[in-house]
């Protein structure tokens, strides 16, 4: 075997874990990324490859990663935000390595395979502690008024995990499928759908029902009809769901009726958030620094909720980043994803749709969201954004022609 391919086989060992990694916890995902991106410094300076560096998107992203270092020497605290804003060059490194590796069509297959095999025993998990109350591992989510935690014992966030997943999955199998063998990926995409509600995740729920449904609009392979049927179908599965399950009736019709109730816990983090962008305008507070800002001055200011994030990406980053900030980041993210919506929606490759959907979801105003910088949150949207430009060979940045 030669040098070549030794080489290969560990990066595709270290990219197939990927979602396994991210299960583990957050500092084994982090090793993992770190261990890809110094093994990939030292391969490309071996190389010498450097070509890459001139390419638009590279630019864009290191000009976030400037914003990043000089938004830490403005930061009520920097050491706060310090690590977390210059760790960005990790994402960075991340997204230039599986840009190089998946150019390559069978690496690229066994990396998918491996991660639709770990998004799978994640589903089947879901649904064993849906109708059991343990998953496979004996673990349950008694501490979490029975949400369903599945392998994150620690935390009820199963529902995004899978939400980070499942549409590049679905996207993967609809490009590997027959047209004949598609009736199968269909019926996949909805148990996902289904496992995703059951977790009494609200947020992720709402975003799954929406990108599910964009997702069938632009799939090629279906006629109007069948695609209207299959919609109805699946929203008509949710709520008969949601009708025989007191749980989920708890969680998507009682709290959903209370968030239009100005009592509700979201009114007061975006007023909070407000209040801290008010106070800040034009650079925030600093990135993971609304935690010091709203804790600090909670006794003075009756509007301040002390927490570590507003739960919703646009008070975030208007409250940590101010209105330059936020300007400099939304730029970026337009030039890299949603200036690129017209011509992938034209294509038919459904990974690439699949990434696209959830990158636009990430960004969708009003749904409360986890923080955008926090490392299990940025690690699956670097993920989706690295497969956005990988998985079509004319958008990937190691493309020649």
């Amino acid at each position: 075997m030669d040098f070549n391919k030794h080489i290969q086989n560990y990066f595709l060992v270290l990219f197939s874990i990927i979602p396994l990694t991210i299960i583990i916890g957050s500092a084994v995902s982090v090793i993992n990324i770190l261990l890809i991106d110094l093994s990939f410094v030292i391969f490309i300076v071996y190389k010498k490859e450097f070509n890459f560096l001139k390419n638009k998107s590279i630019i864009y992203l290191f000009i976030l990663y400037l914003y990043l270092i000089f938004n830490s020497f403005v930061s009520l605290d920097y050491s706060e935000g310090i690590l977390r804003n210059f760790g960005f060059l990790r994402i960075i490194i991340l997204f230039v390595a599986i840009n190089y590796f998946f150019l390559n069509e069978t690496f690229f297959k066994k990396v998918f395979k491996s991660w639709t095999l770990i998004i799978l025993v994640v589903l089947i998990d879901v649904l064993i502690e849906s109708f059991t109350g343990k998953n496979i591992l004996g673990f349950g989510g008694e501490i979490y008024h029975k949400r369903i935690v599945s392998f994150f014992k620690d935390e009820p966030i199963v529902g995004g995990y899978l939400n980070g997943f499942y549409l590049i999955v679905i996207g993967f199998l609809f490009n590997e499928f027959k047209e004949n063998r598609n009736f199968l990926v269909i019926l996949l995409s909805i148990i996902f759908i289904i496992s995703i509600l059951l977790t009494g995740e609200r947020s992720n729920t709402l975003k799954a029902i929406i990108g599910i449904s964009i997702f069938f609009i632009f799939y090629k392979n279906l006629n109007i009809k069948k695609k209207v049927i299959l919609v109805l179908t699946t929203i008509l599965l949710i709520f008969l769901l949601v009708l025989n399950s007191n749980f989920l009736k708890v969680r998507f019709v009682f709290q959903i009726n209370h968030l239009f109730n100005q009592s509700n816990i979201y009114f007061h983090l975006y007023d909070s958030a407000f209040e801290v962008f008010k106070k800040n305008k034009l650079l925030g507070v600093g990135n993971k620094n609304y935690r010091v800002e709203t804790c600090k001055e909670i006794n003075t200011n009756d509007k301040y909720i002390c927490t570590t994030h507003p739960h919703q990406i646009y008070f975030e980053f208007l409250s940590e980043h101010g209105l330059i900030g936020t300007f400099i980041i939304l730029s970026v993210f337009y030039k890299l994803i949603f200036s690129k919506i017209l011509v992938t929606f034209r294509e038919k490759n459904y990974v690439k749709i699949g990434a696209l959907i959830y990158l636009i979801l990430v960004f969708a105003p009003i749904i409360p969201s986890g923080a955008f910088f926090n490392n299990y949150t940025l690690t699956i949207f670097a993920l989706n954004l690295s497969i956005f430009y990988a998985s079509d060979k004319k958008f990937n940045i190691f493309n020649k022609n």
